[in-house]
């Protein structure tokens, strides 16, 4: 019986202290009084109460889907963005896709033009959204949008 609470406790603080990144993620880790780091994919060491994890970054690409109701022309389509500096990123992270649906929505009302070519207004679209998003550590891969 003590050998089985022995394992028991060994199991759960080894649970504790272990912390499994998966491919394609960083996750940020902050330390007291230290500038955060990202880490890798893979096993870590984590210090509970040292040691505090933040976010779990994505940085395989990700799809936003954009509808413009307010808009007389009723644009919709896709925007496909990915993180490219987690380190920036991760003070948004969690209004990211806000902030660049706001920006996409922004852009289109700039860039919109009656009789548009939804090709070249997507292009347009994505410079002005990379143009934007770049000092986040964001990138916008490719902007889609359905012909009206």
């Amino acid at each position: 019986m003590p050998a089985l609470l022995v394992s028991a406790v060994l199991a759960c603080l080894l649970c504790a202290l272990l912390r499994r990144v998966p491919a394609g993620h960083v996750q940020c880790l902050h330390r007291r009084g230290r500038p955060p780091r990202m880490l890798e994919p893979g096993l870590h060491l984590v210090l509970p109460g040292l040691d505090r994890l933040g976010h779990r970054i994505d940085l395989t690409g990700q799809i936003l889907q954009l509808r413009d109701a307010s808009d007389a022309q009723g644009l919709c389509g896709r925007v496909y963005w990915q993180v490219l500096e987690p380190e920036r990123v991760d003070p948004v992270i969690d209004q990211a896709a806000q902030l660049i649906r706001r920006s996409a929505l922004e852009a289109l009302h700039e860039e919109a033009e009656p009789g548009h070519d939804p090709r070249a207004l997507g292009s347009r679209l994505k410079r002005a959204l990379n143009a934007a998003l770049r000092e986040r550590g964001l990138m916008v891969t490719r902007v889609e949008l359905d012909p009206a």
